[in-house]
């Protein structure tokens, strides 16, 4: 953050403060539901929906880029770590210090800050708007760099918890890189504070494209080195270079961050009514998140008791499971929480119609493209993690090794992508005991199933061990299940009905199916062909497939998204 000089007046030019005419009502707790309004019909829009869904194609595209990024630097890592100890230990070790970024970071921001301030911006208090904004950083920046010390102190004594199974030079190693990747870690957190600031004012595109830095830095640390190092070296290296990527990702977001705010100004008792709700609400939510990371906590403390490339392989498998999840998921749900946040609230029934009416058409969108990213994933997966991984160190066998770890994944994507949503529209409604409730359920699960489907069940049925966290992934795919049923069923109380027709979800996965045909025979008739093109031309027949198939049977969604990007490009011609 820029501090103005002592006795300097900065005053920063207002970019964006929102329409007055939609003040938002803010309730500490959700009213009595009103009777349910009849839905709207399937395929129709009003206005603000339109609106949020170019928004959420702002969120989108950003986040597209940063996951692009995020792939080639997977690639070309695993072209020289594959699935060794060394990743083995980068991966585990990344994830200790990534603790700071879960419990407050984005999600966290979302859920506490950006309502409050979303809604002071909305009524028009925008000196108070700034105040809270600059009083939630510091204090976070304070927290954040006690959290800090105390994890590099502390490395030791959580390799032991978080990986258990880690001995020797493999654990020495990972206590290393933690300490080093810490302070990035704190970084990031920084970096979701200006995520949320931008979010508040409908500045999407550059908080989501930001990690676009922080890949850039790694993906130069493992070309630089890559060929120059030991894979332990390269390991220590791409650590330094995290934490030079958060910084960096910082930076690219203050130009647009800064010029939102006011000049930087310290007055906590001004503004203690919207830090103690911000607060109320930020320990439910911690806690809520906290509860919610231990199930990829604990997916990894089992990876680590079975063969080496296990941990490895689940980290491949989950940076391609939210790939979609991101783009889908997290896209239209960031979209949304502002909006909701401020939303026009004449009567408890005027906002239930428009939450139901946001949550329909959202979960229409996610459908439409997780659908076939889960069937590609469960039935070409193969092809997607040769393209993807499959060179120098990441052999054949990794790649089916990892591909099956993601079909895994694919058992609970479209459930995990859709809670998104409706945990959105619990924090809008300042309600984050209810995701908190259901995600202490979810891992609960993960952690008994996880158990019992990585370690004892491949003995009884005769597998190898390192089989297990096929296992461990899929059993995480049935939590989410059914963690998504009872989000649904306690907002359908609230709202009335709300979800995907039947009727349509068939239509997605039967057109999803019939494209994965058609992507298999093509795999097969080109058998000894080059890897990494014949697996790009099953992709692409895939989608075209499916694409196609959409076109044919005229589906609303693909018109929404087609207009969508011809309207982007008349802007920019």
């Amino acid at each position: 953050m820029a501090i103005t000089p002592a006795g300097v007046r900065l005053y920063l030019p207002r970019i964006y403060r929102g329409d007055l005419s939609k003040v938002a009502t803010y309730h500490e707790e959700p009213p009595v539901a009103p009777e349910p309004a009849p839905a709207a019909p399937p395929g129709r829009q009003s206005g603000a929906v339109r609106y949020s869904s170019n928004l959420a194609g702002l969120v989108a595209a950003g986040i597209l880029l940063s996951r692009i990024a995020g792939l080639i630097r997977e690639s070309i890592f695993a072209h020289y770590l594959g699935n060794s100890a060394a990743a083995d230990a980068f991966k585990a070790g990344f994830r200790i210090p990534n603790i700071l970024q879960n419990l407050f970071g984005e999600g966290v921001l979302s859920a506490s800050f950006i309502p409050v301030y979303s809604r002071l911006l909305g009524e028009g208090d925008e000196e108070s708007a700034d105040l809270l904004a600059w009083a939630v950083g510091a204090m976070l920046a304070l927290a954040i760099a006690l959290f800090v010390m105390l994890g590099v102190f502390a490395a030791p004594y959580l390799i032991d918890v978080i990986a258990p199974g880690f001995h020797g030079d493999k654990r020495d190693l990972t206590i290393r890189l933690v300490r080093i990747l810490f302070p990035g870690a704190g970084l990031l957190v920084m970096s979701a504070w200006c995520l949320g600031v931008l979010n508040s004012h409908h500045r999407f595109f550059a908080s989501y494209a930001a990690p676009v830095a922080w890949n850039v830095v790694m993906i130069g640390a493992l070309i630089w080195y890559g060929p120059r190092s030991t894979q332990d070296r390269l390991a220590i290296h791409l650590a330094f270079a995290s934490v030079a990527g958060a910084a960096l990702q910082i930076v690219v977001q203050l130009p647009q961050t800064l010029p939102l705010l006011g000049r930087l100004r310290l007055h906590f008792d001004r503004v203690r009514d919207a830090l103690r709700t911000v607060f109320r609400n930020l320990l439910p939510v911690i806690v809520g998140r906290g509860v919610g990371q231990v199930s990829g906590y604990v997916d990894n403390l089992l990876a680590s008791l079975l063969p080496t490339g296990a941990v490895a392989a689940i980290n491949y498998a989950q940076i391609l499971y939210f790939l979609p999840v991101s783009l889908f998921g997290l896209s239209v749900a960031a979209a949304e929480l502002p909006s909701m946040s401020r939303a026009t609230v004449a009567t408890n029934a005027s906002v239930y119609e428009a939450l139901r009416a946001r949550l329909n058409a959202g979960l229409r969108q996610i459908a439409f493209l997780v659908v076939p990213s889960s069937v590609a994933f469960l039935l070409i997966g193969d092809a997607i993690v040769t393209l993807l991984f499959q060179s120098g160190a990441f052999t054949h066998r990794d790649a089916i090794y990892v591909w099956a770890t993601v079909a895994g994944v694919s058992v609970g994507m479209l459930a995990g992508t859709t809670a998104r949503l409706y945990i959105s529209a619990f924090y809008a409604l300042s309600n984050p005991r209810t995701p908190f409730r259901f995600a202490l359920v979810r891992v609960t699960l993960t952690l008994v199933l996880g158990y019992l489907c990585a370690i004892p069940l491949p003995h009884l049925i005769g597998l190898d061990q390192r089989w297990g966290v096929v296992g461990l992934t899929a059993s995480a795919g049935v939590a989410a299940w059914v963690e998504f049923v009872m989000l649904r069923l306690s907002l359908n109380r609230l709202l009335g009905w709300t979800g995907i027709e039947r009727r349509y979800l068939m239509r997605l996965w039967a057109m999803a199916l019939t494209a994965a045909v058609a992507g298999n025979a093509l795999k097969y008739s080109l058998p000894h062909r080059e890897p990494r093109l014949a697996a790009l031309a099953v992709i692409v027949v895939y989608g075209a497939t499916y694409l196609g198939l959409a076109y044919v049977t005229n589906e609303p969604e693909l018109k929404r998204f087609v207009d969508y990007a011809m309207r982007r490009l008349r802007r920019r011609g």
